[in-house]
């Protein structure tokens, strides 16, 4: 198995509950790092949303592996960004038995 290029630089975002003063609260993205990645573009499809369609198309996105419970380590509900591009993250597994990579299958979600 060959080692993946890691050679794009992606923002690691998670959401956080901030207070809105009126005692409700408001989500904001909140950065955790920035990891090098490699990046897999898998299929892609049209979904209808409220007003527009939707282009959906799935990633694998392999970066260098973290151990549990750090917050370099990616988790489903985290993002990635690059510039204005948004990669929901929808699982994350182990690449190789030496657990030295990890895979994230993401969603990337554009306007059509």
């Amino acid at each position: 198995m060959t080692s993946p290029r890691l050679t794009r630089p992606l923002l690691l975002e998670a959401v956080q509950t901030v207070g809105d003063g009126a005692g409700g609260f408001a989500h904001s993205w909140a950065s955790l790092g920035t990891l090098w990645a490699e990046l897999r573009a898998g299929s892609g499809r049209e979904v209808a949303g409220e007003d527009v369609l939707i282009s959906t198309t799935t990633y694998r996105i392999t970066v260098r592996a973290a151990p549990l419970g750090s917050p370099a380590r990616p988790k489903p509900d985290q993002r990635f960004r690059d510039g204005s591009r948004i990669f929901t993250i929808l699982s994350v597994a182990e690449r190789d038995p030496n657990a030295r990579y990890l895979i994230c299958t993401a969603r990337e979600e554009v306007p059509a």
